[in-house]
């Protein structure tokens, strides 16, 4: 049998429809491919979102001469995209689409996916495409344990920072003389792990936007003037600056997550995001475009979605906990631009494509760099192709001052010299004295208070924030323009006369009847999270029916639920079925009194009636 990776030449010198990154890392390949092995047999190549990643992995083959491929996605979702790019049957597989060979023989591909191929479709295909779930278990796996160990002789990991995983581990293992490839964004995993193997190849961030690729960005971080401590011990109040507000977003996590969970903080962010996203519609004439906002949690999710709902923005969220129609509908939603905003918990990850997002809002925490570069890359990918100077192709990011999105990052180290730049200046550092500022903004720390899981913690509530400023970080910075503020400031120039080159944030016009809304819906999904927390700390299964002491047939999420429920009615003298016609006055006092409403159903559930 022929096998095109050994017997074809392609065109990739002078190929219009090849990317330069595509062209380079190839090339890198090919160095790879002939050096002597030495023992050294995995490389690294790093392409930012939108740069021809998938592409590039249909050509590393060619580079090597491969027998046969292995391609491991980390998922479902990006491997059925890697399949359509090796897919004969498809107008836009790669090899047709940019003419890299000139019509069949094509490699013949082989996608493991349940019990549609069998053993014989693998000897018969140059390239096996899967996702890592399939190849689990290591020895005893179905497909594993048919192959014998020099089955494969090229292996690629897309989404490469994974393969430092277990499981990706023991696949190599499996096939010890295998080329192993890894692709990805980040050489690093969530967990601050590094990416295996040598990176031989790695394209700029800032060449990805000078040629069009992925959108230019800019950040906007929102500066307060100050913040006031009320410390409950002693109710002595403390003024802070906006130097210790980061110092705290460093120092402290209850902090960090208070800026991001409290109402006045959580805000001004979304106040922020609507901001810059009607900014962009109106200078590009796009309707569509959209925000996407980052959540720490289901009970989260439903607080930032009703903040955007509150402000008239069309919003809905995605999250694991929910099934899979639930999500499909919203993704449905998206894909028809009948939303403005999106959350999620980092479900939209490696892989989701939806060029038409061009806000990031950070309403979480990122420990580390790698989390934080995917889920900027959301609002990376470009709407129109090779138009870096189109407005179109513009994106921002969002954040608090006090999240400690700047100085957590510990892993510069691992991108060019011309990423760390960029990810320096995307996430500034300098101090900014923004105008001076009347109001103050209070949050009250209660020491040695649990955090709770739900995202709301209990000893850091921010009360109250006002006149915040918003500080533009452009992705290619000006330093002119910044020693000539430096100078004006040390000729005597006061901040005020400064400040003409930042704007005030404006609080987004809002009604009662929205507010009314956005509190109601959030209240249903705040009582169902809540009941199902207590029930996994006190290790109760959900579906068993052991509190249901009334022998209604009901399950003890539903008696806990109920209880909830009932007291929340009891407390603004309501009856079953009329939440609907709850006032927002209503609504505010059981926001108020919630965690009291709900001790009181978890003493007549657990303890009886008193």
């Amino acid at each position: 049998m022929t096998n095109p990776f050994q017997d074809r030449q392609i065109q990739i010198d002078d190929n219009k429809y090849i990317r330069i990154p595509q062209r380079e890392a190839f090339q890198s390949l090919v160095d790879f491919a002939s050096e002597d092995p030495d023992g050294n047999r995995e490389a690294g190549i790093i392409l930012p979102v939108g740069c021809g990643k998938s592409g590039c992995i249909t050509l590393t083959p060619f580079a090597f001469g491969a027998r046969r491929t292995l391609v491991v996605a980390p998922g479902l979702a990006i491997a059925q995209q890697l399949e359509k790019g090796f897919d004969p049957a498809n107008e836009e597989m790669f090899y047709r689409k940019c003419k890299v060979l000139d019509g069949a023989p094509y490699p013949e591909p082989a996608y493991i996916r349940g019990d549609e191929v069998n053993l014989a479709d693998l000897q018969e295909a140059h390239v096996v495409i899967t996702n890592i779930q399939q190849l689990q278990g290591g020895e005893e796996n179905r497909w594993l344990k048919k192959l014998p160990s020099d089955f494969f002789d090229l292996i690629l990991f897309d989404e490469g920072h994974h393969s430092v995983a277990e499981s990706w581990t023991a696949l190599k293992t499996k096939f010890p003389h295998a080329n192993i490839v890894n692709f990805s964004a980040t050489p690093l995993r969530a967990d601050g792990q590094i990416m295996a193997g040598r990176v031989i190849y790695s394209y700029p961030i800032f060449r990805a936007i000078a040629a069009g690729y992925v959108k230019k960005l800019k950040a906007v971080q929102l500066n307060p003037r100050t913040l006031r401590y009320v410390r409950r011990e002693d109710n002595k109040e403390i003024d802070v600056s906006l130097d210790e507000v980061r110092r705290l977003g460093e120092d402290d996590a209850d902090f960090r997550r208070s800026i991001v969970t409290s109402r006045e903080t959580l805000g001004t962010i979304v106040d922020a995001s609507i901001q810059e996203l009607k900014r962009l519609r109106d200078e590009t004439n796009e309707s569509r475009l959209k925000i996407i906002a980052s959540a720490l949690n289901y009970e989260h999710c439903a607080q930032v979605v009703a903040a955007y709902r509150e402000r008239g923005l069309k919003a809905d969220f995605v999250h694991s906990i929910e099934g899979g129609p639930a999500n499909d509908r919203v993704m449905n939603k998206l894909a028809r631009h009948q939303i403005d905003v999106i959350v999620q918990v980092r479900k939209l990850g490696e892989g989701f494509d939806h060029p038409y997002l061009a806000v990031a809002a950070v309403l979480s925490i990122f420990s580390n760099l790698s989390p934080f570069v995917q889920f900027v890359g959301r609002v990376m990918r470009v709407i129109k192709q090779d138009a870096p100077g189109d407005p179109v192709n513009h994106g921002v990011v969002v954040f608090h001052a006090g999240a400690n999105i700047a100085r957590r990052w510990e892993d510069f180290r691992s991108f060019t010299e011309a990423d760390q730049s960029y990810f320096d200046q995307l996430l500034p550092i300098e101090d900014f004295d923004p105008a001076d500022s009347r109001g103050q903004k209070e949050f009250n720390p209660v020491p040695d208070a649990p955090e709770a899981e739900s995202g709301y913690p209990a000893d850091v509530e921010i009360r109250a924030q006002s006149d915040v400023s918003l500080e533009e970080i452009p992705l290619l910075k000006n330093t002119t323009a910044a020693e000539a503020l430096r100078v004006l400031k040390a000729e005597g120039f006061t901040v005020d006369q400064i400040a003409v080159a930042f704007r005030a944030l404006e609080s987004t016009p809002t009604t009662k009847v929205r507010a009314r809304q956005a509190k109601r819906a959030q209240l249903d999904a705040r009582v169902m999270n809540t009941a199902a927390r207590l029930l996994a700390e006190r290790k109760i299964n959900p579906q068993g029916r052991e509190l249901d002491k009334q022998r209604l047939k009901r399950t003890n999420l539903v008696v806990l639920k109920s209880a909830i429920d009932k007291k929340i009615n009891a407390a603004v003298d309501r009856g079953t079925g009329q939440r609907g016609e709850l006032s927002r006055i209503e609504l505010e006092r059981i926001e108020s009194q919630f965690e009291d409403l709900v001790a009181a159903a978890i003493n007549e559930v657990f303890n009886g009636p008193s």
